[in-house]
């Protein structure tokens, strides 16, 4: 067997192999010998079946298949072994000539994409911006009325005020003001009188008590006829007919009450026991904030980092011609429109990889299984804080993040973000950091830009 690599530019190169049958005879004869223990040919009892006859049934299938499986072998080994930096599968090259099983020597020729050479290395000398974002007490005291409301529950009153949800009865009245005979009656109608379209009718409802009489025309205060429709309990077409006025007796008002600052609440979002005054709520708040923003901080830290880096680098030369085919090989299913569609932004991020890896070498970053959990976790996280939830177990946070993990397309994104979160950590101990103290504001214009 004989191997030999040569370079046919820039980034692109021939290897080639040239395999003699002495090379894998051995295999063929042990493949073959391992058939005639489990063939059963017409005639013979298993293992009993002449190797002459199982050479000229299956010779050159069993040939061919050593033959392949030693070149994937010697290829990557030869690959691994020289240290030689490649891009996509090697391709079998259009200057292969015919393949003979029944040849003592075979030669077969592969091109090869190679990496082109870049220089990302980061040193002092580097300046990269990094937004560190303000917590004010304005932005603290939202986040605790947006505790209090979710925390929040329903309480009767006695007086309607605006957003108050209503109850009662509404009944169809004639021309003189009197209840229509036989006409629509709903016992138990909820409104919002907040949300009628007419104002008009909606300040009728100000000041209401429980157990008034209130006249009002429901077509006029709402405008539509699917609301008339489904507040009376009719048709939308019967709905567009009932124009007149209704009365509208009041059973029970319901207002929203926003939960009280108090150590009930202060449990609930922190956890029994951790903070015991307002001072220490709006503290507590105050580094959940801090820490979220840092996250956001350190997430734009790492696009300003890849914008930076990849304007330095400048222009790479890559094998175009070769990776088209290595993106046509793995979209066997897509049209050349899609491959030119979609060949430049592959290779955009293509350089981006190859940028991340000589830096993840340099700062001898590694990702591990332990990793990407705690990113999966972080994720998690975030979400829950969404919804005001930032007192959530570390036993459900890992189940949680567990799920997202058995999942292999948010696995990947996971595995992605694991190494950018360690490469942003590591990255900012390398270079010069340009900090800019922003609101919270300044910073989201900061990302439309």
């Amino acid at each position: 067997m004989n191997i030999s690599f040569e370079k046919t530019g820039n980034v692109t190169a021939l290897l080639t192999i040239t395999l003699a049958k002495a090379d894998y005879a051995a295999n063929v004869e042990k493949t073959l010998k391992d058939y005639r223990k489990k063939a059963s040919l017409p005639g013979f009892r298993p293992g009993q079946a002449p190797m002459a006859l199982l050479k000229k049934r299956f010779g050159q299938e069993v040939q061919a298949e050593e033959m392949n499986k030693m070149l994937g072998t010697e290829l990557y080994k030869y690959i691994r072994e020289e240290k030689i930096d490649i891009l996509g599968e090697p391709l079998p090259s259009d200057k292969q000539g015919e393949v003979s099983l029944e040849a003592d020597e075979q030669t077969f020729l592969f091109d090869i994409a190679l990496a082109p050479q870049m220089d990302a290395k980061l040193s002092s000398s580097d300046t990269v911006e990094y937004y560190n974002i303000t917590v004010d007490d304005a932005m603290i005291d939202q986040q605790i009325q947006m505790y209090t409301s979710r925390a929040g529950s329903y309480q009767k009153v006695e007086e309607y005020q605006a957003k108050d949800m209503v109850k009662g009865t509404i009944t169809e009245l004639d021309e003189n003001g009197q209840p229509v005979e036989g006409g629509i009656e709903v016992e138990a109608a909820v409104m919002l009188p907040d949300y009628m379209k007419d104002e008009e009718q909606k300040q009728k409802f100000e000041g209401a008590k429980v157990g008034d009489v209130i006249v009002f025309n429901p077509s006029k205060a709402y405008n539509s006829d699917v609301e008339l429709s489904s507040l009376l309990k009719i048709t939308k077409d019967e709905a567009a007919q009932k124009t007149g006025d209704f009365q509208y007796q009041i059973s029970e008002i319901t207002r929203y009450e926003a939960h009280a600052l108090n150590q009930e609440l202060f449990d609930q979002v922190l956890g029994e026991g951790k903070v015991s005054d307002e001072a220490g709520f709006r503290a507590a708040i105050k580094e959940t904030l801090e820490s979220q923003f840092r996250v956001d901080s350190d997430f734009r830290f790492v696009m300003d980092l890849k914008k930076y880096i990849v304007a330095r680098v400048g222009e790479v030369e890559f094998p175009e011609e070769l990776l088209k085919r290595i993106m046509k090989m793995n979209n066997q299913d897509k049209d050349d429109e899609f491959i030119e569609k979609n060949f430049k932004p592959s290779v955009e991020e293509l350089k981006w990889h190859l940028i991340k890896e000589q830096l993840c070498d340099q700062m001898e970053i590694k990702v591990e299984q332990p990793d990407v959990m705690e990113t999966a976790k972080e994720v998690t996280r975030m979400q829950f804080a969404q919804y005001g939830m930032s007192n959530i177990p570390e036993d459900a946070l890992e189940n949680y993040a567990k799920g997202m993990l058995e999942n292999k397309q948010q696995a990947e994104g996971l595995v992605n973000r694991t190494v950018e979160r360690k490469l942003g950590a590591a990255a900012k101990a390398v270079v010069t950091l340009d900090e800019k103290t922003v609101s919270l504001d300044e910073f989201n214009k900061a990302f439309e830009e």
